[in-house]
């Protein structure tokens, strides 16, 4: 349905009278504070509604429907790489949930919050430290600023113990289509405490629907943390040579089914991935198809001292479980690994120290690794930070970030889209993988960045993000028709994603028409004129 001027104007002047005329912006004001997108979508926003108290949002929601005007929910906006803070269809309200930032509930004793969508990883670490809560922050990559419950309705993961972190949400609520209130049946029922200390509650499960849809606005969230265990480390190892990879897949796949809990997960980087993380963008080096030569690929490496692949791992418990673990892993993966490594946060910050002291090039390029590993130490401790983030900023003219400001890659001009397919944990088929995605990236003349993250004993979840500058139409395009490849390729060899960007989402539903019947139904009854999050998924 397309919306009349005469009708955005309408609401818009409601929205006004109910939320403030300072947190509603409309035309300019809104494309500007909304409308910048790492995957180079442009669009104009047509207003966006500040939320700040959820109180509110059922007669906002009512408002849309009377001047049947679409909306579509954000909660920081920051979903880099997916979309930012732009909806899936153009026409689209932003309702940005932000100044919902308050945590309603902490259990200190078993480790449940209860959070608004604003509340970042940052401000609950804060909160955590600030009342001495041995607890720890379910942190991803994204960065302090980005929102616990926006990530955990995307189905995200990260890398403390609880990995995935849809499963450690217990209980939610949510605002519908026509204003009306949902709650989960063991919250109505059996009360606010045993909805928050059992996931599943009573009868058909009905919260997971607002995960990845657009069926309502989940304005509270209640997220069961893992408690700070007595150790926290990372395992570090290389693989020399590319052909070790089918073993090396091999090895891991036994040391997680027999270590779980301890070890939370095992991720493989390929030497590309590692160099963006690492070594400056060699724009004054490439060849002539705009990519890094092997050659130089090559030199890179012998340089920085990184191999085809790099193995990270993250382990959790006791003393004595860690150090058993760390005696598992050495024997699993022993004529596999090279230059294996276990850093405690001492450990890496000891390093960081040390590596002061060397004079030359080769002691600023320790202590930029001995910094990062302090830093990839702190966020698999549940500590937040940005040590992800530079990584979208790699080929971006523009620089690191804006001062002072924490980084913003969709504000600072970055260029980044992520193809995230699930692989099965199967050597053949992670080769295979690795092959196809090498020849479309750089067929697209994107360099090829890749990594295999363990979501089980049995399935990866692979990340490569497709850097471009974002100032160029032509490598924009190429992005984008990377993707799409990616992604069409990708499906005809059994490998799809388990979230897309925006620009993919239409595209879904001519591929998933048996379930998007029954998510028909489920929308024509409760938001029958398509108003909230049209397209979303779907």
């Amino acid at each position: 349905m397309e919306t009349t001027h005469t009708a955005l104007e309408a609401a818009v002047a409601e929205w006004r009278a109910l939320l403030g005329h300072e947190h509603v912006l409309s035309g300019a004001a809104a494309t500007a504070a909304y409308g910048r997108d790492t995957t180079g979508i442009e669009r104009s926003v047509p207003a966006a509604l500040r939320i700040v108290d959820g109180a509110k949002l059922p007669e906002v929601m009512r408002i849309a429907q009377r001047h049947r005007v679409p909306v579509y929910p954000v909660s920081t906006g920051r979903n880099w790489g997916y979309g930012s803070a732009l909806a899936v269809n153009g026409a689209c309200v932003i309702l940005d949930l932000s100044g919902m930032n308050r945590i309603l509930h902490f259990d200190e004793e078993m480790g449940v919050v209860t959070l608004e969508p604003g509340v970042t990883q940052g401000e609950l670490a804060a909160y955590l430290d600030s009342h001495g809560y041995p607890f720890m922050v379910p942190t991803t990559g994204a960065g302090p600023e980005c929102s616990l419950l926006g990530n955990a309705l995307e189905r995200g993961y990260g890398v403390t113990p609880y990995t995935d972190h849809f499963a450690a949400v217990t209980d939610l609520e949510a605002v519908l289509a026509d204003g009306s209130r949902y709650r989960t049946a063991m919250r109505e029922a059996g009360g606010e405490e045993l909805a928050r200390l059992f996931k599943w509650g009573i009868g058909a499960y009905s919260a997971g629907l607002f995960t990845q849809s657009g069926l309502g606005v989940v304005t509270r969230m209640s997220i069961v943390l893992a408690r700070r265990p007595e150790v926290v480390k990372v395992c570090l190892f290389s693989l020399k040579d590319d052909a070790l990879l089918e073993p090396a897949i091999e090895r891991i796949r036994a040391i997680l089914g027999k270590l779980p809990g301890t070890v939370a997960g095992l991720n493989l980087m390929n030497r590309h991935r590692v160099l963006a993380m690492s070594a400056p963008y060699p724009a004054d080096r490439l060849g002539p198809d705009g990519l890094m030569p092997p050659a130089l690929v090559e030199e890179l490496g012998r340089q920085y001292q990184i191999f085809p692949w790099t193995g990270f791992g993250t382990l959790y418990g006791t003393r004595r479980m860690v150090a058993a673990a760390q005696k598992e892993i050495r024997a699993a993966l022993k004529g596999v690994a090279s230059r294996m490594l276990f850093l405690s946060q001492d450990n890496a910050n000891t390093l960081r120290r040390l590596a002061g002291w060397l004079p030359g090039a080769a002691g600023q390029r320790l202590a930029s690794t001995a910094a990062t590993l302090a830093r990839s130490l702190e966020l698999a401790g549940g500590r937040p930070n940005e040590t992800a983030l530079p990584l979208a900023y790699w080929r971006n003219p523009n620089g690191s970030g804006d001062g002072g400001q924490p980084r913003n890659p969709a504000r600072d001009g970055c260029g980044l889209i992520w193809y995230a397919p699930l692989v099965p944990m199967r050597p053949e088929r992670a080769r295979a993988y690795v092959e196809m995605v090498g020849a479309i990236t750089r067929k697209h003349g994107m360099e090829p960045l890749l990594t295999f993250t363990s979501l089980s004993d049995k399935l990866f979840d692979s990340t490569v993000p497709l850097l471009f500058d974002r100032n160029s139409p032509a490598a924009v395009e190429a992005a984008q028709a990377c993707y799409r490849e990616l992604i069409l390729r990708g499906r005809e060899q059994g490998f799809f994603p388990y979230r897309v960007a925006i620009s993919a989402m239409p595209e879904l539903a001519a591929l998933t028409q048996d379930s998007q019947r029954l998510h028909e139904r489920l929308r024509r009854e409760l938001d029958p004129h398509d108003l909230l999050a049209p397209g979303r998924y779907r």
